[in-house]
């Protein structure tokens, strides 16, 4: 990283697309990704890291962009829910459709990050998790409208046929 006069410059993958910018040394990632990259697919919920509404991958690993100085992303994959599909539906976003476990879609797109990362994780490691591992794989998400069992069962159905 170079600082220039109150910027510091950056270079990261965001989506699959490399990026250079110079963002102040303060900014946040959620703000960086709307603002500055025009993504609005991550939503800004509670803004103190409690709704997970922010949740994009990091590497992988999801984090709470609300909570994230973008100056942390240097040299690092940034995925973004827009990231998740080209052209199509990822299977994690069709399994919450064909449960019916959207509902006003505030969380969604926070959502689908955590559970793309736990699918990931399960799928790295060959492990079929159960409800309960499932259910502890969505703490820090937040819904208020669905109840959680319809997003259970459609994670769930992301690994039938393992």
């Amino acid at each position: 990283m170079i600082m220039t006069s109150d910027k510091i410059q950056i270079s990261f993958a965001i989506n699959g697309r490399r990026v250079q910018l110079a963002v102040p040394p303060a900014l946040l990632l959620i703000d960086l990704i709307r603002e500055g990259l025009s993504l609005k697919g991550t939503k800004p919920g509670c803004r103190e890291g409690e709704c997970g509404a922010c949740t994009v991958l990091i590497d992988g690993e999801p984090v709470n962009s609300c909570l994230y100085l973008a100056v942390n992303i240097h040299n690092k994959e940034v995925t973004t829910v827009e990231g998740l599909s080209a052209g199509a539906l990822d299977p994690v976003q069709q399994a919450l459709i064909s449960h019916g476990a959207i509902q006003c879609g505030f969380c969604t797109p926070g959502m689908v990050m955590t559970i793309k990362a736990f699918q990931n994780q399960c799928t790295a490691r060959r492990v079929v998790p159960d409800r309960e591992q499932i259910q502890k794989s969505l703490a820090g998400n937040l819904c208020r409208c669905t109840g959680y069992t319809k997003i259970v069962d459609a994670i769930e159905s992301l690994f039938a046929n393992r």
